[in-house]
């Protein structure tokens, strides 16, 4: 590992993360745990305004230049709240220079749903979803990387990206979607220090919402 590496892994990092009722932050400083500090609200009638009046409380103008790393969710959750922190973080990762990475929802929470399922066997597969209001469902495939006994080791990969699907296999495993705001910003915070070396502060121009339908569906 190279000096700058090592240097952009010890910066503190920025997490951005909705779900389908709330939003919240995540921050951490060289990517030590105890440091953590969280943010997390319900959405309520002015969600444009709050979300930047409520961000600009949760971290100083000081904390925000010494950044070297954002990541943000970008769905499947609510669709306009989605939009909204994904321009958040798009903005201030071009403001400041800093690199940006994404994640979908269902990423964040595969491997909070593996270990409650007990999936180790490595290469084992399963999907994560949400049950459309008409027919169908919004799913995304994923996969353990190794089999070893410890939920902290376990390593998902996301194989295939949360889109419509009408129904599954019966063979497949599937689960729920199901949001944790507090578990799946500690979950952001720790994919953030574990993807970001080779991170270009041109990042955020592609980065964009992921809502396999349009807001009227």
């Amino acid at each position: 590992m190279t000096n700058h590496q090592e240097q952009r892994q010890n910066y503190p990092t920025l997490v951005i993360h909705s779900t389908d009722n709330s939003f919240g932050f995540g921050y951490r400083k060289n990517n030590n745990l105890e440091s953590d500090e969280f943010f997390i609200k319900k959405f309520d009638k002015d969600l444009c305004n709050n979300l930047i009046n409520d961000f600009n409380k949760f971290i100083s103008k000081e904390n925000l230049q010494k950044l070297n790393k954002i990541s943000v969710s970008i769905g499947p959750a609510n669709f306009n709240a989605s939009r909204l922190i994904v321009v958040l973080a798009r903005t201030i990762s071009q403001q400041i220079n800093c690199p940006l990475k994404s994640f979908s929802s269902f990423e964040i929470m595969a491997k909070r749903i593996a270990s409650k399922n007990n999936i180790f066997t490595n290469k084992q597969s399963f999907w994560i979803y949400k049950k459309l209001k008409r027919k169908g469902f919004i799913a995304g495939k994923y996969e353990v990387g190794h089999s070893e006994q410890k939920n902290a080791n376990l390593f998902i990969r996301e194989t295939i990206l949360p889109k419509v699907i009408q129904e599954f296999e019966s063979k497949e495993l599937f689960f729920e979607a199901n949001y944790e705001d507090k578990e799946d910003l500690k979950e952001l915070l720790d994919l953030s220090n574990k993807n970001f070396l080779n991170a270009n502060v041109n990042s955020w121009q592609k980065v964009l919402p992921l809502y396999p339908l349009s807001p009227i569906n």
